[in-house]
């Protein structure tokens, strides 16, 4: 079960540099041939100072605490049913940002195979003046095999 006591835990602020080869490898790895993501000269005429990042970027970033140890249950019982990423601008090669998590509601939902417990935790990643850069949202659902 779910730690209901998570609910505001939060997490301190963990950096992430953000480098070129992070962004190709990613971008590789969705099959997303962009140039946006690989070529600075053609980031840099579209608008962007350097390389940018694809939009599902940030699902690398880390708070620092494990989910485990921010939810109080084993990861391998959650599963992530939804996430949403909204900017408020481009993460760039070369960005640093501050990243962090808060659980702001863990809940029983009803779903076709009956009530399931859900957690949901909201991130931020801050550049270095303290700017908003991003927000998330991910939506874990429990999963059978509870510990």
């Amino acid at each position: 079960m779910l730690d209901r006591n998570a609910v505001g835990r939060t997490t301190p602020p963990t950096l992430h540099e953000v480098e070129k080869g992070a962004i190709r490898r990613f971008a590789e790895a969705l099959g997303d041939v962009n140039p946006l993501y690989f070529d600075h000269e053609y980031a840099r005429a579209s608008g962007f100072s350097t390389v940018t990042v694809p939009p599902a970027f940030p699902v690398t970033f880390t708070a620092g605490l494990e989910l485990k140890d921010l939810l109080g249950m084993p990861t391998r019982n959650l599963l992530l049913a939804e996430q949403t990423i909204d900017y408020e601008r481009p993460i760039v090669a070369g960005d640093s940002l501050l990243v962090t998590s808060r659980v702001s509601e863990i809940a029983e939902r009803p779903s076709p195979a009956g009530k399931v417990e859900v957690a949901v935790v909201d991130d931020e990643g801050r550049d270095q003046e303290g700017k908003v850069v991003y927000r998330s949202r991910r939506t874990f659902v429990v999963r059978g095999g509870r510990d």
